[in-house]
C-alpha cells in the first residue's frame, strides 16, 4: 500500500466551470495511480496553487479567467518546473495549438477525448512524454510548415535512420513504449535515440523536437492513416 502511495500522480483541474472539475475529479478517483490535489476556476489562482504544491501535472482548459490557460503554462515552466502542463480543451484553433506547445505544454487533447485517454495522457506527459490528439499531431505539422522547418533531406542528412523512424514517430504524437513497439525495440534504446536527437536539433523537449520537425514529414504523411489511427494513439 505505501508503494502505491509513492507512485502516485498528483495533479491540479484548472477549469472556469465548477461542473467541470467537480465532474473530472470525480472521474479520476477511479483510477488509484492518479491523485487529485487541487483545482482552480482560473488562472492566477492556479499559478499560485501550482506553485504552493508543485504537483506533477496541470490539466488546464485554455479560456480561463484573468490568465489563459496558454499563460498559465508558459509561467508554470518558470514557478514549478516539475510540474507538467497537458491543455484539455474544447478548442482546436491552429493558433491555440501552435501558442500552447511553444509555451511548453506537454500535451494538448480535446474534451471530446474518453476519460481513459485522458489518464493515460496524465501519465504519459508525468514521465516526459508528448501526448497529442491525432487531429491535433496534424495541425501542429501544418503549422509548423507554415513557419519553414528543416527540408527532409536536411534532416536525414542530420539524422541515422534508426532516429529518423524515432523522429517521424514522435512528430505523430507516439508515447516511448509505442515507438519502441512499433520499430521493435527497447524503451531504453528509444529514449537514447531522442537524446541524440535532441542534441542534434540543439533542443531539450519532445515538443520542441516535434514542433521543429513536423513539416519535414508532412509531404509524405498520409494524412487519413492520423485520422484513422483511434484514440489509443
Amino acid at each position: 500500500m505505501g508503494q502505491d502511495r509513492v507512485d502516485r500522480i498528483r495533479l491540479v483541474i484548472v477549469d472556469d466551470h465548477a461542473m467541470v472539475r467537480e465532474g473530472t475529479r470525480g472521474m479520476f478517483e477511479q483510477f488509484p495511480d492518479l491523485q487529485v490535489v487541487g483545482e482552480a476556476g482560473d488562472g492566477l489562482v492556479a499559478l499560485d496553487l501550482i506553485r504552493q504544491i508543485q504537483p506533477d501535472v496541470a490539466l488546464l482548459d485554455i479560456r480561463l479567467p484573468r490568465l489563459n490557460g496558454i499563460e498559465v503554462a508558459r509561467q508554470i515552466a518558470r514557478l514549478a518546473p516539475a510540474t507538467k502542463a497537458l491543455i484539455l480543451t474544447a478548442y482546436d484553433d491552429d493558433d491555440y495549438i501552435a501558442a500552447a506547445m511553444q509555451a511548453g505544454a506537454r500535451g494538448y487533447l480535446l474534451k471530446t477525448a474518453p476519460l481513459r485517454e485522458v489518464a493515460e495522457a496524465v501519465r504519459a506527459v508525468s514521465h516526459g512524454e508528448i501526448v497529442l490528439h491525432p487531429t491535433i499531431a496534424r495541425k501542429v505539422a501544418a503549422f509548423w510548415s507554415r513557419g519553414g522547418s528543416a527540408s527532409a533531406g536536411e534532416l536525414a542528412h542530420r539524422f541515422t535512420p534508426r532516429e529518423t523512424e524515432v523522429l517521424r514517430l514522435l512528430t505523430e504524437g507516439r508515447r516511448n513504449k509505442e515507438i519502441a513497439h512499433d520499430l521493435g525495440i527497447s524503451v531504453r534504446t528509444v529514449e537514447g535515440h531522442l537524446m541524440n536527437i535532441f542534441t542534434k536539433m540543439g533542443v531539450s523537449s519532445r515538443t520542441a523536437a516535434a514542433l521543429q520537425a513536423g513539416n519535414s514529414f508532412r509531404a509524405g504523411e498520409d494524412q487519413e492513416s492520423i485520422d484513422e489511427r483511434g484514440p489509443d494513439h
